[in-house]
């Protein structure tokens, strides 16, 4: 039932894509439509709906409660990475390739697949244990990722000057959404319906808008020049079934020998999390610093055609967990 409920979900989520896919190559949407979607949906319609799905869901209890389940999260990042960082000095992955490889293994597309995904199988009261994940993941890429990626520049002098944390994107309009949600809800802050109503409708188009730009995105990728050497192979393999294996491992050992028995919808949303497909914005990040740039696209592409086979799998495998 799980299985076949799963499946339902992910089927709504291809026919999402591939209008999006469709439209653009019917030229309905030119060259800057893409980024105004991206724009309007993480600069403007995640930040409103994270903040009225926080009031709606949590309460000063729960929000205590939830933020000492970032264990797992942050445990399966870093055992992640550790993996991956093996996995290139075993592999002997050249340089321009490490930084982007390690990136695709730890971190995930928590915004126009992981949430969209999450509402879907799981509905919205899902949303704040997404929430969990989504600042791990934002963290762990903006922290850490970028540096990997910059300082696997091959163009790069030996001795050169090191990538610098840049704390805009240490705190982008999602998450400080969430904080500022997080202010409201501490100090009780009431908000008028109007502007909750108002909220809720902009927070409304995140899910269509998303998978709508993530078919703008294979159109534009190109599904011809798809390709399926080692590097990328490993780093599938990492994507879904390390990092997704390292949550599972982690919070089984957390319930049986702490008796850290997490709340079944908080465990699912952790664990599909952490198997959604790459980032998406691992191309860019690869150009910036003149990386390989095929690569990094045909991780994104891959992982995202490939995600509609493993959700369902992945379904059925946590009902036993």
């Amino acid at each position: 039932m799980v299985f076949f409920q799963s499946i339902e979900s992910v089927i709504s989520i291809i026919l999402m894509i591939a209008l999006g896919y469709i439209l653009k190559r019917q030229g309905w949407f030119d060259e800057s439509f893409g980024k105004s979607i991206s724009s309007l949906i993480t600069k403007v319609a995640l930040p409103a709906s994270i903040f009225v799905s926080v009031l709606k869901n949590l309460t000063k209890d729960s929000l205590i409660s939830l933020s000492g389940s970032l264990i797992y999260p942050v445990g399966g990042v870093i055992i992640s990475y550790i993996i991956a960082y093996i996995l290139v000095k075993v592999l002997k992955i050249r340089p321009g390739r490490r930084g982007i490889f390690m990136n695709a293994i730890a971190n995930a597309n928590t915004i126009f697949i992981g949430l969209p995904l999450n509402m879907a199988l799981f509905g919205d009261k899902a949303l704040p244990y997404f929430l969990v994940y989504y600042v791990t993941n934002t963290v762990s890429t903006w922290a850490f990722g970028v540096f990997l990626i910059s300082n696997d520049d091959p163009t790069k002098v030996k001795g050169g000057p090191k990538a610098k944390l840049n704390w805009k994107k240490l705190l982008p309009p999602p998450l400080l959404g969430f904080i500022v949600a997080l202010v409201f809800l501490l100090l009780s802050i009431p908000v008028p319906d109007f502007i909750n109503n108002t909220l809720s409708y902009v927070g409304g188009i995140v899910t269509p808008l998303s998978l709508l730009y993530i078919g703008i995105v294979l159109y534009d990728a190109g599904l011809k020049s798809i390709k399926f050497d080692r590097d990328t192979v490993v780093a599938l393999i990492g994507r879904f079934v390390i990092a997704p294996a390292a949550v599972i491992l982690l919070i089984t050992i957390g319930s049986n020998l702490f008796g850290a028995d997490l709340a079944p919808l908080l465990r699912q949303t952790l664990i599909v999390q952490s198997a959604t497909p790459m980032l998406a914005v691992l191309p860019i990040l690869a150009n910036e610093a003149h990386g390989d740039v095929k690569y990094a696209t045909n991780l994104v592409t891959t992982s995202t055609i490939l995600f509609v086979v493993v959700v369902p799998i992945l379904m059925q495998i946590i009902q036993f967990i």
